[in-house]
């Protein structure tokens, strides 16, 4: 008896030992701050359902014949196309200026955007554009062919360090946010006449879309639809997994490997060789600088409430109104049960095929569980290709990005589930060759989804009247607006 009593004892005081160990060994089970990887309390007890009478009832839906012709059927001609002719894009002047060098920071789309205005501005100011050449060539193909330049090595003003150890008087720091042509010339030509360089840092968004000579807004509109494609290798993944999605009932395989995947098992898709590509954003980043409440509980609203001051320091304007009132605003990320249910209400089937592109989502498999319910033929990079065929972009953000955009332009449908730069750049691209593109009406969701009471044909009636005119019908670009998001008329001709 004594000896039984000392053995619980000894296992009493590890089980306390491990415990108080525990948030050591395991910090991420209990931090609510890390920025890689959120909470796993948090994601393994995702809410249950926040729609479970939409939810049932969108499960058991009927959708007539025509509505889904209607759905699948390609954009009628809308009487703009374009007119620029890519064979030439841009020739390395004759008699340069100097040298104009920008660093590009940010994402895939802020490097695309920055390369544009950055030609654009070689070309204002009849200077040679220099971008160091990892920035750029890690993604996209051969430069030269819109006149960007790598410098020889000894050219030792071409690093981020020269720049960042002293004080260069070439270096221009003061680039207003959409300047126009006019500050380039005033601005930066006589710098570049005086040491033969300038170097424009930031730059980001530093070129304006309004009052420019239309052979500048033509050439911007050049570099990014035409001269702009990915290196090789990111063009062949991206055409081996839109492929297997075209062909899903086909045995596929990788050359020089033996990976051998077989999708025999997939009942037939809707629409077979069709898919739809779902740009899923809803990362914990972009939960939190909501300030929405998506269902979690309490401890989901402190942690993420904690997460975004850790990031943002009260900088979040958001945080000063209330769910309800972000979500009557539109300003709330759809969650993947809401972005489900209203592909269900536009008429797709469970029988669509959906590549996610962007799927990391706040909340791990659990939260994605409903929209997985509604279409069961989820794909995405990792679920199409072998580890082999992924080693050359795997864990590279830009190169990720890329190869979901590649996939993304080539898809008979795009959706994203939030705004951002990858939705605005595709919107932009896919207008410009007249591809299908539905953009969800953020400000009539967020009242649908409040409203607990609505049953499923007052709401499936509510979302096909809000989204009749948002399924690629031409938008003209209207003053400020992004040329890349809307590119017509100045990058197309009506005929």
């Amino acid at each position: 008896m004594k000896y039984h009593h000392q053995n619980l004892s000894q296992r009493m005081a590890f089980a306390g030992l491990f415990v108080l160990l525990l948030p050591i060994l395991s910090p991420l089970l209990f931090s609510p701050l890390s920025r890689s990887y959120p909470s796993l309390f948090s994601e393994w007890n995702a809410p249950k359902p926040r729609h479970l009478p939409l939810l049932k009832a969108a499960l058991d839906r009927h959708i007539p014949v025509r509505q889904k012709n209607e759905l699948w059927s390609p954009l009628p001609y809308q009487g703009w196309k374009p007119c620029i002719e890519p064979t030439t894009i841009h020739t390395l002047p004759t008699k340069s200026q100097g040298y104009i060098q920008v660093f590009l920071d940010g994402g895939l789309n802020q490097q695309r955007m920055g390369i544009c205005d950055a030609v654009a501005v070689a070309k204002i100011l009849n200077a040679t554009l220099v971008i160091p050449h990892l920035e750029v060539n890690a993604v996209w193909q051969d430069t030269r062919y819109f006149a960007i330049k790598e410098p020889p090595s000894e050219y030792w003003w071409s690093t981020r360090e020269y720049y960042a150890t002293g004080i260069r008087a070439m270096r221009i720091k003061t680039a207003p946010v959409h300047g126009s042509a006019d500050w380039y010339l005033e601005n930066v030509l006589p710098v570049l006449q005086s040491y033969g360089i300038a170097a424009i840092a930031p730059f980001s968004h530093r070129l304006g879309f309004d009052k420019l000579p239309p052979n500048i807004q033509r050439l911007r509109c050049k570099v990014n639809f035409h001269a702009l494609t990915f290196v090789p290798h990111i063009r062949v993944l991206g055409d081996a997994l839109v492929n297997r999605l075209r062909h899903p009932f086909e045995k596929f395989h990788t050359s020089g490997t033996g990976f051998l995947k077989e999708r025999m098992n997939d009942t037939e898709s809707e629409g077979t060789g069709k898919f739809v590509v779902l740009h899923l954003r809803f990362d914990k980043d972009m939960a939190a600088h909501s300030s929405c409440d998506f269902g979690g509980g309490k401890a989901e609203r402190l942690a993420l409430a904690k997460y975004r001051q850790l990031l943002w320091q009260g900088r979040v304007l958001n945080s000063q109104f209330t769910d309800e009132a972000l979500r009557k605003q539109g300003r709330c990320p759809l969650t993947p049960e809401e972005i489900g249910l209203l592909l269900a209400a536009l008429g797709f089937s469970n029988s669509t095929r959906l590549y996610l592109a962007s799927h990391k989502v706040y909340g791990g498999e659990a939260r994605i569980s409903a929209l997985k319910k509604l279409f069961p033929l989820v794909d995405h990079k990792k679920s199409l290709a072998s580890a082999e065929e992924l080693a050359k972009v795997d864990g590279k953000a830009s190169l990720l990005a890329a190869v979901d955009y590649y996939v993304s332009l080539q898809s008979d449908i795009f959706i994203s589930a939030s705004p951002g730069n990858m939705h605005n750049a595709l919107v932009g691209h896919r207008a410009y060759l007249n591809l299908k593109t539905i953009r969800p009406n953020m400000v009539m969701l967020g009242p649908l989804f409040l409203n607990k009471s609505m049953e499923w044909p007052e709401f499936q009636h509510a979302v096909l009247s809000g989204h009749k005119s948002r399924q690629g019908q031409i938008r003209l670009r209207k003053e400020r607006q992004s040329i890349y998001t809307y590119p017509i008329p100045d990058c197309s001709c009506q005929s």
